[in-house]
Formats: structure tokens, C-alpha cells, sequence
């Protein structure tokens, strides 16, 4: 059996790309391998938080996890801070890093453009990514197609350390990334991902949206002047960005979807993709609010951590020896 890793950050509302690019992934993945999945709070912090409102969205995300149908008795569903090794193990790859490929990261370049100063976070996070990922002897990553430069640079580090420490130090990761057509792009910009972060609220679609903001957000999606319901991504990207959500939410063909709405304008085609939107996330939703308060909830973290951590110090063991740490037995 295989072993599946992934994570997502606290911040922000979940939405439909995160949903249909990776964590319908997740769902999938945990029937048929040992699948662990992370709600990265450390990853957060690169950038200021408010204490007590970071903690509110770690359980959010961790609802939001078990609410799309992660199943933490088939899963290990934790919280990255609960399980000191992370960090411990951050610090040993850092020192395996270099400043050179680090430097290189294009999130990196994208986050610091234009500015004098930025916190050392912003630098050493993918090494932490890394250390996410490693510390499982993780077989399988499931991610987005903007996170390919990270696993790259886990499976560099994990050559590296296995070439100089023992060639069993670690596990070298694949990634699993999207399926083609799969990748949900902003409502307002289909020529730019959908981003938690992105000032227009229009922009995306979040899980737990109302059904009349999904109903504004998509009415008022970009689309062109042809009015024609037709998949073309060069000439048509904003209509095509809509079909792909609407054939992933449904199962239907992308062909399909051009015969039903032969003849139809964007009127029509975005309306019912409004009801097929609300009533895909309406489920959700509702055990989103089951799950939210219990205590349950609490349990399955604590649990969950419990599990990762009896992993991770197996594989920090293997580490610790083999970087010459400790004193030793």
C-alpha cells in the first residue's frame, strides 16, 4: 500500500479550484492507499496572523476537510504544528538547502518583487514543504500544477540527502497532479487562477458561499461577445473556464455540454450552472455545520496527530543517526 501526504493552509476560504484541482484528490486517494492530510498552520505564519483567528480557520479547514468526505478512520487528518518533527525536520533539510535553488522559487520571486526586505519564511518555506512531505516516507503527493517547482524541490533534497547520508534516508515523492481541463481559474480573469487572495470577492467561488453569492459570482462571470457555448480556451477562455467547472461538478463531458446548450445563450448556460453549483456544495455545507462545534472534531485532530507523530518519529530516528545527531543509545 502506498502513501499519500498532502496539505492546505489555514488561511482563507477554501474554494472551488482548491476542491476540484486537489481535494477531491484526497477523497479518492484515502480508499486505496495510507493517506495522511495536513491543515499546515506553520506554513501560515510566514506572514502575520492573528492568533485566535488562526486557530478558528484550522478547525475550519479541518471541517471543511472531513465535510467533502475524508474519512478520519481512513485518513490521518492532523494539524502540522501538533507534530514537533515537522520543524525539527525543517532545520536538518535547511541545512541540506541551497540559498541558490531557494532563491530560484517562483512563488519566492512573485511574493518579494519590489520589495526591500521579507521575512525568512518567505525563503525556507518550500524546505519546510519538503520536510511536510519526507517526514511520511511519502510515495504520492497529491497537488496543484503551480506546486510542481516545490515537489521538484522535495525530490531534489531527498536525492541529495540519500546520495551523502544512505540512498534509504528517504523516500523520493512523485507528485500527482490535476488531470488536464481540471484547473479552476478566477470567474473575473480566466486567464488567472481562482485565489483565496484575490481582492474581487467575484473572483471565486468559496465551499461555503450562499447560494446568492455563487449566484452573483457566476451571473457575473467574464465570458465574450460571441455568445456561443462553445470549449475554446485560446479564443474563449472565459466561457471555457465555466464549462470546465460545470463538467466537473456533474461528470459530464465537456462535448455534452456543448449539444445541450446548442442554440442557448450564456444566460441560460450560467443559470443552470448556478443550480449545479449550489446544489454540489449544498451537501457540504450542511455537514460542514454538523462537524463544525463538535467535539468530535477535537478528537479526530488529537487522534489524528497521535498516528502522524508515531510516524514521524520512526522516520527522525532514521535521520538523526544518519546526520550524526544526538548521542546516541
Amino acid at each position: 500500500m502506498k502513501r499519500v501526504f498532502s496539505g492546505v493552509q489555514p488561511t482563507g476560504n477554501i474554494h472551488l479550484g482548491n476542491y476540484l484541482g486537489a481535494l477531491t484528490q484526497f477523497v479518492e486517494l484515502q480508499n486505496e492507499n495510507e493517506a495522511l492530510y495536513c491543515i499546515v498552520d506553520e506554513h501560515a505564519i510566514t506572514v502575520p496572523q492573528d492568533p485566535k483567528a488562526l486557530r478558528e480557520h484550522v478547525l475550519d479547514v479541518a471541517a471543511l476537510y472531513m465535510a467533502i468526505g475524508l474519512d478520519p478512520k481512513k485518513a490521518i487528518v492532523f494539524v502540522q504544528s501538533e507534530v514537533s518533527a515537522h520543524a525539527e525536520l525543517g532545520w536538518i533539510l535547511c541545512c541540506a538547502a541551497n540559498t541558490g535553488e531557494l532563491f530560484r522559487m517562483t512563488q519566492f520571486k512573485a511574493k518579494s518583487q519590489g520589495k526591500e526586505s521579507v521575512g525568512a519564511g518567505l525563503l525556507t518555506y518550500p524546505v519546510l514543504m519538503a520536510a511536510d512531505i519526507l517526514l511520511y516516507d511519502t510515495d504520492i503527493v497529491p497537488v496543484g500544477n503551480d506546486q510542481k517547482q516545490h515537489i521538484e524541490l522535495t525530490r531534489d533534497l531527498a536525492i541529495r540527502v540519500n546520495s551523502k547520508y544512505g540512498k534509504d534516508t528517504f523516500v523520493v515523492p512523485d507528485g500527482r497532479f490535476m488531470k488536464a481541463g481540471a484547473r479552476i481559474m478566477a470567474l473575473d480573469d480566466p486567464t488567472a487562477k481562482m485565489s483565496k487572495s484575490a481582492p474581487n470577492e467575484k473572483s471565486r467561488i468559496s465551499l461555503l458561499d450562499p447560494p446568492g453569492k455563487i449566484k452573483k459570482a457566476i451571473m457575473s462571470a467574464t465570458t465574450d461577445s460571441e455568445g456561443c457555448v462553445r470549449f475554446d480556451t485560446e479564443n474563449k477562455p472565459g466561457i471555457s473556464n465555466l464549462m470546465n467547472i460545470y463538467s466537473a461538478l456533474t461528470g459530464k463531458t465537456i462535448e455534452e455540454l456543448e449539444g445541450l446548450y446548442a442554440g442557448h445563450g450564456y444566460g441560460d448556460f450560467k443559470k443552470d450552472l448556478v443550480e449545479v453549483t449550489v446544489n454540489a456544495l449544498t451537501p457540504i455545507q450542511e455537514r460542514y455545520q454538523d462537524i463544525r462545534q463538535s467535539q468530535q472534531l477535537i478528537d479526530d485532530l488529537h487522534d489524528g496527530a497521535a498516528r502522524a507523530d508515531a510516524i514521524a518519529q520512526k522516520t527522525m530516528k532514521r535521520v538523526r543517526d544518519r546526520f550524526g545527531l544526538g548521542i546516541g543509545r
